[in-house]
């Protein structure tokens, strides 16, 4: 059967509230094929998370109804690796009981985590700067000063996808010292490989159709504002870590910090970005518009928040997609369109001014 995850949001939970829920949905949980395997819950933000192995949404719901009648406000189809990855676990913890209740077992798990996202020059175009020898090396040296302060200040790596790491800590203060120390361990071997870092906090169930999907999403998009060597963190990451001396955040000039408003201008840029870059008939016109900016407005605010215009962004989105296109069947010709641009010439005319070399010659470092 699949394995859910819901969401309660319920202001003022306390954790032995949770357990008496959870103790309810256990009594009931046969009655509708269900079987509730774990939660988390977390008084200060008000929320409660159950994961259940389950045959339908319509089934958790019920079950959780016909319990206690507190019905999720979302719920998430997940994969129980990536729980385990992201959270540490899909079991109970170590539970406490109560004298006046000796047979209900709390604990106070929180599944708020902190979300550190890595990207790095990609693959083929390292190879072409820097030659598949030293290319390999450097890489090799990322993975291994990556997952040793991984180790070091407890983080758990959730996922190695193309060039970037995404992990998932507890503390605040692990996760900060981990990127720093990431950084500083690299030193000029980060700048080669165009190493950048994002840091966001979050949740793992929202309105995002993956596991803590809207926290990572903004890690990757702060990523792209840092230049290289450089963590870019949210407003949440600055607003709940603690400035304790030389550890401190204002003592790092690799660490960068955006606001709440530079991130929502943020996230719905990236989000307009993602939803049109294959359109070729998408331009800067049709970008105000989705915006409900003007021209010079979002001019003003592109330019400042990530050094590039809209066009430029437009442009240098279209020219990253490009570069995953190419290493599936796609010849140069349907790159060209399927990448958003107009004509084969003009889209080997813009890789090539941004990348230094030409469409094919990237394609040969993958045959």
């Amino acid at each position: 059967m699949p394995i859910f995850m819901d969401r309660h949001i319920v202001p003022g939970i306390e954790a032995k509230n949770a357990a008496e829920a959870h103790r309810e949905d256990l009594r009931v949980q046969d009655k509708f094929g269900c079987r509730c395997m774990t939660y988390w819950v977390d008084e200060e933000r008000g929320n409660a998370f159950c994961l259940i192995d389950a045959p339908n949404k319509e089934a958790v719901e019920k079950m959780h109804n016909s319990a206690h009648g507190l019905i999720p406000h979302e719920i998430l189809q997940v994969n129980s690796n990536v729980v385990e990855a992201f959270l540490g676990r899909i079991q109970d913890p170590e539970a406490y009981s109560i004298p006046e209740d000796p047979d209900l077992k709390i604990f106070n798990d929180p599944a708020f985590r902190i979300i550190l996202v890595t990207e790095t020059m990609d693959s083929g175009l390292l190879r072409h700067q820097l030659g598949k020898e030293k290319a390999q090396q450097l890489t090799a040296l990322y993975h291994e000063i990556m997952r040793a302060q991984l180790h070091q200040y407890e983080g758990r790596e959730v996922e190695l996808k193309g060039q970037g790491f995404i992990a998932s800590f507890v503390s605040v203060t692990q996760a900060v010292s981990c990127a720093v120390a990431v950084m500083k361990g690299l030193h000029v071997a980060g700048e080669l490989i165009g190493l950048r870092m994002g840091l966001n906090a979050g949740m793992p169930v929202s309105k995002s159709p993956e596991l803590f999907g809207d926290t990572v999403n903004m890690a990757r998009y702060l990523c792209k504002l840092g230049s290289e060597n450089q963590i870019v963190m949210a407003s949440i990451i600055r607003e709940i870590h603690k400035d304790d001396g030389p550890q401190g955040i204002s003592q790092h000039q690799q660490l960068k910090c955006i606001g709440p408003s530079d991130e929502n201008f943020l996230q719905l840029l990236m989000e307009t970005l993602f939803k049109n870059w294959s359109d070729p008939q998408f331009g800067v016109g049709e970008f105000c518009e989705q915006m409900s900016m003007s021209k010079s407005k979002l001019y003003r605010k592109s330019t400042e928040l990530t050094g590039k215009s809209p066009n430029e962004l437009l442009r240098e989105y279209r020219l990253q997609k490009s570069l995953v296109l190419m290493r599936t069947d796609r010849n140069i010709a349907q790159t060209t369109f399927d990448s958003g641009f107009s004509s084969p010439s003009y889209f080997t005319k813009c890789f090539q001014e941004r990348f230094g070399l030409q469409p094919m010659a990237y394609r040969k470092h993958f045959t």
